[in-house]
């Protein structure tokens, strides 16, 4: 699950969705620093993480590209997938449109600025100005999000040729998406009954 998919399935509250957008720049016990809600929006999001890597549909995914030149990138590229197909469907998983989500999301993000760690306000004004979360619902979009994330790596990924894979079995990744994404729902409702 990639930024998208982790602040949905906060469910509507702000502390723990800024919580689980910033948890992989906060290491080991670092999260101990930040507010409650926040923290328990780190341990979502590690929960989540744990969930899909060892999940058999989003392995099932992954294997259609291990084939191919991305290496460990494959799961970070299943990941950006998923998202796309969580904002391409969104009318199907959120009463709000795509667009007033994401701007609520992004003023969060800017009212709680000084909260975020140093690397996530680095990124935060990149994220918003390109408008990250709403590029993800359609191919072009999605396709320009690799080819940046392809950059970050120097190449060393080749996302960039990803959308190529995306195209080739999207129908495939598509249905791993609709069903993997009911499994996780549930997993993250019932942690978030637990918080």
């Amino acid at each position: 699950m990639n930024f998208l998919a982790h602040i949905y399935l906060s469910g509507d509250h702000p502390e723990i969705q800024i919580g689980n957008f910033i948890a992989d720049a906060v290491k080991g016990k670092a999260y101990l620093n930040f507010a409650p809600g926040i923290q328990q929006g780190i341990l979502l999001h590690r929960a989540i993480d744990s969930f899909t890597d060892t999940h058999p549909i989003f392995r099932r995914s992954t294997a259609r590209l291990h084939n191919k030149q991305y290496g460990h990138y494959c799961g970070v590229i299943v990941d950006l997938f998923y998202d796309h197909f969580l904002a391409h469907n969104w009318a199907l998983y959120h009463d709000q449109n795509l667009e007033d989500y994401v701007q609520n999301f992004y003023d969060l993000l800017e009212t709680n600025s000084s909260k975020l760690p140093q690397r996530i306000q680095s990124l935060k004004p990149y994220m918003i100005e390109q408008n990250w979360l709403l590029k993800y619902a359609d191919f072009e979009g999605i396709s320009t999000i690799l080819a940046q994330m392809n950059r970050r790596t120097k190449g060393q990924s080749h996302m960039d040729q990803a959308p190529a894979d995306l195209k080739e079995h999207y129908p495939d990744f598509e249905n791993d998406f609709i069903q993997f994404f009911e499994e996780i729902r549930t997993f993250t409702r019932a942690q978030l009954n637990a918080l």
